[in-house]
């Protein structure tokens, strides 16, 4: 056979290969798939070849953000359009597709619960997609096994207990920073969205990794930009075989900004191993970092941080500890604004338990009331978006035998937001739902309310962030009181966290002078 001739069966060879793979994963198994569910009485919106119902999903976003909002808590229609839809018309459990990719979206507590809590492992983590991991990598949020315990113990030591306690002074020094900012303000529009985001920033910079704002800011200017590309890139198909051999500008731009923040993180590290080579320090520290650079120096190599976890620990921990705080902050102060009588009740008990001083660690569990209007923001303005969990194997879920591959979609949006569980009076705000505790609002249903997820995946930053929002509440309840201003056009939009589309505008009047 002549060179040409070994050519064109080498193409025709590698083309029906190719097409096999994809007729394979982009017809065959979805249609299967679906059948399986089908025939346990499991319906959904119908696959579209290799598209799935990315295009109705965007259909429907588009059409929702166009249309003006009241000032209503009722949001799951809005953030999500779709979800919201096929939960009506499907029920609440039912099959839907990701591109090629079956999920099964679940919104009975149940169920919810018996995936998060995850017994047996056979409901792993979602592999993160491509724009994702540049955003997280291979960090807490998404390993899983030996690698994920290891890494949790680190970050349990670094955001509990004592450690959390350490962490007050930062905290009350970050807010009064922003007050400086904020004199000669009283009576004016101030942009709380922002004004949040630098404190939260801030506030996990001194903390976690013992550097100020300015320090890692360009850190944060990085991981914003990633959010937004991968925001936009959410729900669009890539055509089999030419995504492998094709990367788009966005796929250029992460992967150079993901390179970028490896290198500002490496480098905060050698500055720690110098002061310790020079004498400057006798040790790492004891914050996140320190202890993140002490794993990484660890002698036994089996318990040894690799160059590539010590960054994507450090990823996660400045993106986690700085989006759900400042979206509990910016959501919490919007419902008071427009609550002025639990902004009232909430600044009565911060002076009964404070006074004009200072918040301490100890006192702050005296704040029922606070802990209650910031559990009922959780439940209707829950910061984080849901949980995806892989099927690793067929397997038995309440009546259901779930084949592979699937995945498990829990939005926790749906959940906060059924009547069925919270009853007809579901999206008003009132926080006396919680003057028993969490236990009692749910009816000891615990995946009723889970704004930090639930079981051992559940966030290890909770404390963190709840402790940071009841200084910064306190503190602004001493001195100010606020409302809404005129400017301020409700539109919550999902970015990886929930966020004000259009930022939160708060008209701040001064209470020094009422003393």
């Amino acid at each position: 056979m002549d060179t040409m001739g070994q050519f064109l069966l080498l193409f025709t060879t590698v083309s029906c290969a190719a097409l096999f793979h994809v007729l394979y994963k982009y017809w065959w198994i979805p249609h299967r798939i679906q059948s399986i569910m089908n025939s346990q009485g499991i319906k959904g919106p119908p696959y579209v070849f290799i598209h799935g119902n990315n295009k109705q999903v965007v259909q429907m976003e588009k059409e929702e953000s166009s249309k003006p909002m009241g000032l209503t808590h009722d949001i799951f229609p809005r953030v999500m359009p779709h979800h919201h839809h096929w939960i009506n018309k499907y029920g609440k459990v039912h099959l839907s597709w990701y591109g090629a990719r079956a999920q099964l979206k679940i919104a009975e507590p149940e169920l919810v619960k018996e995936v998060l809590r995850n017994s047996e492992k056979v409901f792993p983590k979602r592999k993160p997609s491509y724009f994702i991991e540049k955003i997280l990598g291979d960090g807490l949020a998404s390993t899983e096994s030996e690698k994920w315990s290891r890494q949790r113990k680190l970050a349990n030591h670094a955001f509990h207990g004592e450690s959390l306690k350490n962490m007050t002074r930062a905290m009350i020094s970050s807010v009064e920073t922003m007050f400086e900012k904020w004199k000669g303000q009283e009576g004016k529009e101030i942009e709380v969205h922002q004004e949040f985001r630098l404190l939260a920033s801030e506030v996990i910079s001194r903390t976690a990794f013992g550097s100020s704002y300015l320090e890692g800011e360009k850190i944060f200017d990085m991981l914003m930009k990633l959010i937004v590309i991968t925001s936009r890139n959410g729900y669009k198909t890539r055509i089999p075989i030419i995504r492998q051999l094709w990367k788009s500008a966005d796929e250029i731009e992460s992967k150079k900004l993901a390179k970028t923040i490896h290198d500002t993180v490496m480098n905060m590290v050698r500055k720690r191993e110098e002061k310790v080579v020079t004498g400057a320090a006798d040790g790492f520290g004891s914050d996140f970092l320190g202890l993140l650079v002490n794993a990484y120096h660890e002698p036994d190599q089996n318990s040894r941080l690799s160059v590539q976890d010590l960054v994507d620990e450090c990823k996660t921990f400045y993106f986690a500890g700085h989006e759900t705080t400042n979206s509990l902050l910016v959501w919490t102060f919007l419902l008071l604004a427009t609550h002025t009588d639990w902004q009232d009740k909430a600044r009565t008990e911060v002076m009964e338990v404070f006074g004009t001083r200072n918040p301490d660690f100890e006192r702050l569990a005296r704040l029922k009331t606070i802990t209650m209007i910031i559990n009922e923001t959780l439940r209707l303005y829950p910061p984080t978006n849901g949980a995806v969990r892989e099927v690793a194997r067929q397997v038995q879920l309440g009546k259901l035998t779930l084949p592979t591959p699937l995945e498990l979609d829990i939005r926790i949006v749906a959940l906060h937001h059924d009547p069925d569980l919270w009853g007809d009076d579901v999206h008003l705000f009132k926080p006396e739902r919680f003057a028993e505790g969490v236990s009692k609002a749910t009816n000891y249903n615990a995946a009723a309310f889970l704004p930090f997820g639930l079981g051992p995946r559940s966030c290890v930053g909770m404390s963190f962030a709840i402790t940071e929002t009841k200084i910064a509440l306190s503190m602004i309840l001493q001195r100010y009181s606020f409302t809404l201003s005129p400017a301020y056009v409700h539109s919550p939009v999902l970015r990886f966290t929930l966020k004000p589309q259009h930022g939160l505008q708060l008209l701040f009047h001064s209470l020094q002078g009422d003393a």
